[in-house]
């Protein structure tokens, strides 16, 4: 994997990530809106992940993931929990977002208090 990254830094002209980071910190409208215009935007078969948060549930630290899509011309997203220290099972919600841009989704996302994450959640178990 390492020899995969060196190959890739030398041949893309990419700026080190933390500089990348710092970008999209100050411009994060830029980079949303490059996302919106990318001939790979994200579909249905393979949304991208938009956020992810932690919280805790029972004791239990759960990732919540926002994964979204463009579908014609509005973005839509679902939630996806992962178990935070194994990783293994993943359970989603339905499509519960429907917005006109994608950094909406995000802001939706992120209005969401742990007690709403939570519920959410406890809608998507088995």
């Amino acid at each position: 994997m390492r020899l995969l990254v060196s190959y890739c830094e030398r041949i893309l002209p990419l700026p080190p990530f933390e500089m990348w980071l710092e970008d999209r910190g100050r411009f994060p409208a830029q980079h949303w809106d490059a996302l919106e215009g990318s001939a790979e935007v994200p579909s249905p078969a393979s949304p991208a992940t938009f956020d992810v948060r932690t919280f805790a549930r029972d004791s239990v630290e759960w990732r919540a993931c926002l994964r979204g899509f463009r579908d014609r011309d509005v973005w839509r997203g679902f939630i996806a929990f992962e178990d935070a220290e194994s990783g293994d099972a993943v359970y989603r919600t339905a499509l519960i977002f429907r917005e006109s841009e994608a950094s909406e989704l995000r802001d939706r996302f992120r209005s969401f208090e742990s007690g709403t994450l939570e519920a959410f959640l406890r809608s998507a178990l088995p």
